[in-house]
């Protein structure tokens, strides 16, 4: 009874598409219950074309800030404007450009594919459009063999077929994506990876997940979030530059090398073994500790198997400032 509800609750936010400008715009946004800041004064504008990450621990506030774009949940404080329009004073022209998938996202177990979608349009007020605007997402969405049957039959991964055929039945102009991945195998997050991918060419995307891979295969921008505020927003290029505070020469020999020689050379702070002749050589000089292992492997007649550079991660840069 209470999936039905809020099912109906949720579809019954469902509305149609209309053209105008692509992007989100998030102002002085805070959200408050009773004594705790779920999200503290934060602001943001995404803009036309981009597939920006949301990031955060648990708690951190990704879910309550999407809510708050997609006018689900009021704020305490602050402004958003999608596409130009104030959520709180336009919610119905907002509702119509944005495609919401919730973490939940409920759907009908006992109804057919076709049938729920066609449930959806009738919500969306697609009218005579519903039957090509349902085809074209059956076609997208890689629905085809599954349409005709029940959505409780249905693997999880085409489950997730199936809520984001919904989200964009419309063909609204921003996507509000809730851990659209969350605990799908392998196999299935990729699929879906790359179906958002090719849906999100001329979106407007914001995409919250825990997977890091996803971010960066994805996403041209990440928003870190922790504990309600913003602690990162940028490039991950340049998230990863600016936070990076050492970087790993990863060496490996021709034949045996001793730690001590490694640890002796200036721009080395740690060596660690790798197995067998490998070598990871933390260092805050990457170019300069390069060319001083190139001279003392020459002048100790040590030939050099393979030498690279590695930068910290971008799960070392979400470790790094969500910790703070």
């Amino acid at each position: 009874m209470k999936r039905a509800l809020y099912g109906l609750f949720f579809l019954s936010y469902l509305s149609g598409s209309y053209p105008g400008i692509m992007s989100i715009k998030v102002e002085g946004l805070t959200k408050l219950y009773d004594e705790q800041r779920a999200v503290d004064n934060i602001s943001f504008e995404i803009k036309k074309g981009e597939i920006c990450g949301f990031l955060g621990p648990n708690g951190a506030g990704k879910s309550t800030t999407m809510k708050m774009i997609t006018g689900f949940l009021p704020p305490s404080d602050g402004k958003v404007t999608v596409c130009g329009f104030d959520v709180a004073e336009k919610p119905g022209e907002v509702r119509k450009r944005i495609g919401y998938l919730p973490e939940a996202n409920p759907l009908y177990f006992e109804m057919y594919v076709r049938e729920y979608l066609e449930f959806s349009a009738g919500l969306h007020g697609l009218g005579a459009d519903s039957k090509a605007a349902i085809e074209r997402m059956i076609q997208m969405t890689g629905l085809e063999k599954e349409a005709h049957k029940k959505i409780g039959a249905l693997s999880k991964g085409y489950k997730q077929r199936v809520s984001l055929a919904q989200a964009m039945l419309h063909d609204p102009e921003v996507l509000i994506l809730d851990e659209p991945t969350s605990g799908l195998d392998p196999n299935q997050i990729i699929e879906i990876r790359d179906l958002i991918r090719t849906i999100g060419a001329n979106k407007t995307v914001l995409l919250s997940t825990h997977i890091m891979q996803e971010v960066q295969a994805m996403c041209s921008r990440v928003i870190i979030i922790n504990n309600g505020k913003i602690v990162a927003d940028d490039s991950i290029e340049h998230l990863q530059k600016a936070n990076t505070r050492q970087d790993v020469l990863l060496v490996e020999f021709e034949k045996e090398v001793k730690e001590a020689a490694l640890t002796s050379l200036a721009n080395v702070q740690r060596a660690e073994n790798h197995g067998g002749n490998k070598w990871k050589l933390v260092t805050s000089e990457p170019d300069a500790l390069r060319r001083e292992v190139m001279q003392w492997a020459l002048d100790s007649n040590i030939n050099i198997s393979s030498m690279q550079v590695q930068t910290e991660s971008l799960e070392d840069v979400f470790r790094t400032l969500t910790k703070k």
